[in-house]
């Protein structure tokens, strides 16, 4: 791997069952630097430290995409924890979707741990522009951008709601999103991400937006993960919001010993809050968000959430 896609977080975590002095590596790999999945990332590996008071070395890997952490699943050894969605996973235990001319009998060993903020869907409107639904997109102008699971679910969703052809498309990069909002070049645009998200915060403050809520139909319709934004989330939201989301989840194999995978998943929930007080996407993320996983999870998660009377699928175990 290349220099600059590593970065190495020391942290000392003990086994908890270990000698004082005993040490342990864990790699997490996330996603691309640039992203909110890689603070989390770094955000975990900094809970760990003070949830356990030192004692191991977590390093958290730059990732390209979940496809390649699903991948890297099947040949690496030990510690290795990485997200991904749940859908993706399902896929390569399959051996359909990407991984279809990748099949793998090493993708049998991949256990879940715990989930983390959701890919969440934003459509996003001027405060002023009176639009209130899906329908009352029509005749307007919406940046969706470009070869992004946003880009691509929203323009699916225009489309299976009946407006795909009475939108405007903005043909302008998602990043200059919150700029055409406030020029008034556009009358909203499309995102997906963990929320609070950065750019709704910023239109939200210095525009004036709404966020457009989903119906349990039109929620229906998508086949996606109900998720509901809570109130004042972003600055002028008075409502809860409802819409979709990709679940994402941190996951391992069975090359990671019970003891420690009980502890990374122990400590994760024991320093949930705490990472929440200056993290606000942690706040959405609860064992609730655990039916999500339709595969095993680890023996030693399983332990953990026994313990706090979660109660899991059969899937599961």
């Amino acid at each position: 791997m290349k220099p600059h896609q590593l970065a190495a977080i020391a942290i000392a975590l003990a086994l908890p069952l270990g000698a004082a002095h005993a040490e342990t590596r864990i790699t997490y790999k996330s996603a691309k630097t640039s992203s909110s999945y890689y603070q989390m990332g770094v955000q975990i590996a900094e809970a760990v430290k003070a949830g356990t008071k030192g004692a191991a070395i977590v390093t958290v890997e730059e990732s390209q995409g979940s496809v390649q952490n699903v991948m890297e699943a099947a040949a690496r050894h030990g510690n290795y924890v990485f997200t991904s969605p749940p859908a993706l996973v399902a896929s390569a235990l399959a051996g359909s979707g990407p991984f279809k001319e990748k099949a793998n009998p090493k993708f049998a060993e991949i256990r879940a741990l715990f989930p983390i903020p959701s890919l969440t869907m934003h459509f996003v409107v001027r405060a002023d522009s009176g639009i209130k639904d899906f329908a009352g997109l029509a005749g307007r102008k919406m940046l969706i951008g470009k070869g992004s699971f946003g880009a691509d679910e929203g323009k699916k969703y225009l489309e299976m709601f009946g407006v795909k052809d009475k939108v405007e498309l903005a043909d302008v990069e998602l990043s200059n999103a919150v700029a055409a909002l406030k020029n008034g070049q556009i009358d909203g645009f499309v995102t997906a991400g963990s929320f609070p998200a950065p750019n709704v915060m910023e239109a939200a403050a210095g525009t004036g937006v709404s966020l457009l809520s989903l119906t349990d139909d039109q929620v229906a319709q998508t086949k996606r993960a109900r998720i509901v934004i809570p109130a004042n989330t972003y600055t002028g939201q008075a409502t809860d919001v409802v819409t979709t989301s990709l679940p994402v989840v941190a996951y391992t194999t069975t090359a990671m010993d019970d003891d420690t995978a009980y502890l990374m998943t122990r400590t994760f929930w024991e320093q949930k809050d705490g990472m929440s007080a200056t993290a606000a996407w942690w706040k959405g993320v609860d064992f609730g968000l655990l039916a999500n996983i339709g595969t095993r999870l680890h023996p030693g998660a399983i332990r953990y959430y026994t313990e706090r009377g979660v109660t899991l699928a059969e899937a599961h175990k």
